[in-house]
């Protein structure tokens, strides 16, 4: 999700891992019952464990649920997180400072998980931090992109392989999720920065088959509230593999462009994600293709297109102990002098990123650290880091301290 274009000028820019499709399992989950005991006594009962909505890629573990009974609803669950961060940058652009701190994550979601009819909500303040982007205050996150209950829907179930939701939807689209405890890293990136986050619409999931499992949604795009998205997944998932391809397109152009609904809106975006997972070990390549067509209605006089790749990895170690680490590369195209469309850091602008993430967690409490350096290439004077936005580099470093309960 682009909450700025990335220049000095904001405002207009899974249990086993698995890719962004598997986040909206096709059918309730299913969990193996416990095998009895030897001696004549009834059987033992399964020990709690993390459900799986909301996706959380790891390292850090989700929590078992609380679950509490609500009569004719029947048995709700609810989980939750508390944490702060630090923000700690060079080169800072106009309207950060080079030290910043606030609340990162303060939500809980209640979600029922069973039966033909099912409901997920997520309400609470949140900060959505990405590299290379201006750094944007708790206060302003939950005011100006998707409010203090960021996704809520409702979920049919008429069959074993078969779903249907509809509400405020996460994203098919992409790698990483759109809350800091969902992914490897703190910081989004910078592949992150060209996408959608959060949708509203409707989507079906359905398994086909063993293998292979597809969603299909009608949306707005970019919480544009302009109905004309259109997005999809397929997902081949085998043993400790996954390969899943993804795209999303809009049947029309809007004028419409705010910090949650940027010039991407209009555009296409597709991706090809490969997921392995084993053991201690997460390891996530990906590419992504996105184009923002010529639309004169928003300013865009010149469409452009962009082209990256990540590689994503996540080790755990003994004691609660884990390092992720992210490298990307991306590119755009476009001339300044017509001018097209900046989507990174002046018309025909490139940038990599190296983003190491140390992580420890004992039980519901955790701390980490990202540690992330960006470089801008063929950079515009003007669209880059510092105060006059000239400089082309980045560091950042980030802390970041809570709870998952």
């Amino acid at each position: 999700m682009s909450l700025a274009v990335f220049s000095a000028s904001p405002g207009v820019a899974q249990d086993a891992p698995a890719p962004k499709p598997a986040d909206q399992p096709p059918a309730a989950a299913q969990t193996a019952a416990p095998a009895a005991p030897a001696a004549p006594a009834a059987p033992a009962e399964a020990a709690p464990t993390a459900l799986p909505t909301p996706s959380i890629t790891g390292p850090l573990a989700g929590a078992p649920p609380i679950t509490l009974e609500a009569g004719p609803l029947g048995k709700l669950s609810l989980n939750g997180i508390v944490s702060g961060f630090g923000v700690f940058q060079s080169n800072a652009v106009p309207g950060n400072s080079g030290a910043e701190g606030n609340l990162s994550n303060g939500q809980v979601w209640i979600q029922k998980t069973t039966g033909w009819w099912q409901f997920y909500a997520q309400a609470g303040a949140y900060d959505i931090t990405a590299l290379g982007s201006p750094y944007i205050q708790t206060e302003t996150a939950l005011t100006d992109l998707y409010g203090p209950v960021p996704t809520a829907y409702f979920k049919l179930v008429p069959g074993k392989t078969t779903s249907i939701e509809f509400g405020i939807l996460p994203t098919l689209v992409g790698a990483e999720y759109t809350f800091s405890f969902q992914n490897m890293n703190i910081e989004r990136g910078l592949l992150w920065g060209q996408e959608n986050a959060i949708t509203r619409g409707v989507q079906i999931n359905q398994a086909i088959g063993k293998y292979l499992a597809a969603s299909f949604s009608w949306n707005d795009g970019y919480y544009s509230n302009r109905y004309s998205g259109l997005s999809g997944s397929l997902t081949f998932t085998k043993g400790p593999h996954a390969l899943a391809f993804i795209g999303a397109g809009y049947l029309g152009q809007t004028n419409w462009t705010n910090l949650a609904t940027p010039i991407q809106n209009n555009g296409q975006i597709y991706n090809l994600i490969y997921t392995y997972t084993k053991g201690a070990w997460i390891l996530q390549p990906y590419i992504q293709f996105n184009r923002v067509p010529t639309n004169p209605m928003i300013g865009v006089v010149d469409g452009a297109q962009a082209w990256g790749g990540a590689i994503l990895a996540s080790r755990t170690f003994k004691k609660g102990w884990s390092m992720a680490g992210r490298f990307e590369y991306i590119s755009s195209s476009g001339n300044s002098a017509i001018p097209s469309v900046n989507l990174l850091y002046g018309a025909g602008s490139g940038a990599w990123s190296l983003t190491a993430t140390p992580t420890y967690q004992y039980q519901k409490f955790f701390t980490r650290a990202d540690i992330s350096f960006v470089k801008a290439t063929g950079m515009t004077p003007g669209f880059g880091f510092g105060s006059l936005g000239t400089i082309s580099s980045q560091t950042r470093g980030v802390v970041e301290i809570g709870f998952l309960f």
